[in-house]
């Protein structure tokens, strides 16, 4: 089962899993945000949940870190069933920086519906989308345990008031996330590992609500980015900011 833990340093979450978890929930969040030739206004946004993708593909290849956590197996267990069994499984484990999985959570939100419409259309020849038709997809059900795990992660890091403030702008009835200019989250995220460890914690629930607000600052970097590409003839996505990310960072 995923679940979700704040990092000691309360710089981003730590998402663990076994292996056919993370097979799971990779597969599951490639097929909700689409081909590259679907959900186009939400182009950037899809290539942030790819970007979690990343990192779990790359756990999956053993290339990330692993953890090992008791399984209830104990040899008082082991001499009932008479077998030889560890007593601990391999999870395995990726970090997000809060800002970036924040924004992931809200940004799913969105591509569940695109998708669910998909679906009920696809299987049932209808343009009408209703929840009992695909409530029991599996893609669905993954990628909202992901949510689910990110939500109770919040519950347990921040105050009760901070989790309802940040509950109600992540799930707000008109949070969009298309043609999302996601190079603001790299400024979150610049911004966020340069605070301490306490500055962070008071800070969670600030970013959520600049990230779905759009602000001055969102709307003086959108206007700078559209001129920018206008200049170079090329994509705003194309676009790349110039930060000071630290090679290692202290979770």
């Amino acid at each position: 089962m995923i679940f979700v833990k704040n990092t000691p340093n309360n710089t981003g979450v730590a998402i663990y899993g076994d292996y056919m978890d993370f097979e799971n929930l990779y597969e599951a969040l490639h097929t909700v945000v689409g081909d590259q030739e679907e959900f186009v206004e939400c182009y950037a946004a899809r290539i942030r949940v790819l970007a979690v993708c990343y990192d779990i593909r790359h756990a999956l290849m053993g290339e990330r870190e692993i953890e090992f956590m008791d399984n209830g197996i104990d040899e008082e267990k082991k001499k009932r069933l008479s077998v030889l069994a560890p007593g601990k499984n391999v999870y395995l484990k990726i970090y997000v920086l809060w800002p970036e999985m924040l924004f992931v959570t809200i940004a799913l939100n969105q591509f569940l519906v695109f998708y669910a419409q998909k679906l009920a259309k696809t299987r049932y020849s209808s343009d009408l989308f209703t929840e009992s038709k695909v409530i029991w997809d599996s893609s669905i059900a993954q990628v909202r345990m992901l949510q689910a795990a990110v939500a109770e992660c919040l519950k347990q890091t921040v105050s009760k008031g901070a989790y309802a403030r940040m509950l109600n702008v992540i799930n707000g009835k008109y949070v969009y996330i298309d043609r999302y200019i996601t190079q603001y989250l790299d400024i979150l995220n610049s911004r966020f590992i340069k605070m301490n460890s306490e500055k962070r914690l008071k800070n969670l629930s600030t970013i959520a609500k600049r990230i779905v607000e759009r602000g001055q600052e969102y709307r003086e970097l959108e206007m700078e980015l559209m001129e920018e590409a206008k200049k170079y003839n090329c994509s705003v996505d194309d676009l790349r900011l110039d930060l000071d990310f630290p090679e290692e960072i202290e979770w």
